[in-house]
C-alpha cells in the first residue's frame, strides 16, 4: 500500500513508522525544515519538505499513486485542504484527517473529501486500524500478508527497563526495536540508548506475542 502522511508531528511520525515497518511504501510531508532535518534518518520512510496544502508539492510527493492519505497537521484548516485535494484532485481512495478542535468536527466529512475523521484523542491503534482497514487489535497493527506485528510499549517510572540501555534488554526472538519516541521525536534505536520514563517504543516482531514484548520492558 502507498501512503502519504501530511504532518510530521508525533502522531504523523508514529503512523509513518508503523506503516513503513509493516512494509508499506510511506511518504511523510512536513513544512518545518528543522523538523525535516531531524527526521532525515527515519528508517524506511521517505521524508519530503514542503507545504502539503500545495497541490504541486502533493503531486511531487506521489499523491496520484497513493492508496491512503492521512492529514495529521496541527491545523484543522490545513487538514481539510489536504483532504479535499487528495480526494478531488488526486482521486485518493481513502483519506483520513485529524480533528484538532472538536468544534470543527462537523466539517470533516465527504464534502471536504474526508472518509475518516479522527478526533485528537483517538488512540494510535484505532486510527491506524480504521484508516487502513485492519481490524486485529491484539497488537498495534497486524497485516497478515506482511507476516509482521508492530507493537507499542511505554516506559514508566515503574518499568524495570527504565534507566537501562536498549542493549541491556533481552528481547524475545525475532524482535527488533523500530524506534524510540521521546518528547514526540523519534530516535534511532542504538544499543546505547538509555530508556527513560515517558519513552514510547515501537517494536517489530515476526515471532513474539504482545505479552512477551511487554514483559521484557515492564
Amino acid at each position: 500500500m502507498k501512503v502519504l502522511i501530511a504532518g510530521a508531528g508525533r502522531l504523523g511520525t508514529q503512523i509513518a513508522q508503523v506503516l513503513a515497518a509493516a512494509r508499506n511504501e510511506v511518504t511523510l510531508v512536513e513544512s518545518d525544515e528543522d523538523r525535516v532535518a531531524e527526521l532525515g534518518s527515519l528508517p524506511l520512510v521517505r521524508v519530503v519538505a514542503g507545504d502539503a496544502c500545495d497541490p504541486e508539492l502533493l503531486e511531487q510527493a506521489g499523491a496520484l499513486a497513493c492508496d491512503l492519505v492521512v492529514a495529521t497537521t496541527g491545523r484543522d484548516e490545513d487538514n481539510l485542504v489536504i483532504s479535499l485535494l487528495a480526494k478531488r484532485r488526486f482521486g485518493v481512495g481513502r483519506v483520513a484527517a485529524r480533528v484538532n478542535d472538536e468544534d470543527n468536527a462537523w466539517l470533516f466529512d465527504q464534502r471536504w473529501g474526508v472518509d475518516l475523521a479522527v478526533p485528537a484523542a483517538t488512540p494510535l491503534i484505532s486510527l491506524i486500524e480504521e484508516a487502513t482497514g485492519a481490524t486485529d487489535t491484539v497488537a498495534l497493527l497486524r497485516l497478515s500478508k506482511a507476516g509482521v506485528e508492530v507493537i507499542e510499549t511505554a516506559i514508566t517510572a515503574q518499568s524495570r527497563a527504565a534507566g537501562h540501555t536498549l542493549g541491556e534488554i533481552e528481547l524475545p526472538a525475532g524482535t527488533v526495536v523500530a524506534t524510540v519516541v521521546r518528547d514526540g521525536r523519534p530516535t534511532v534505536p542504538g544499543p546505547e540508548v538509555l530508556l527513560l520514563p515517558g519513552d514510547e517504543l515501537l517494536l517489530v516482531s515476526h515471532e513474539a506475542t504482545e505479552q512477551e514484548i511487554h514483559a521484557a520492558f515492564q
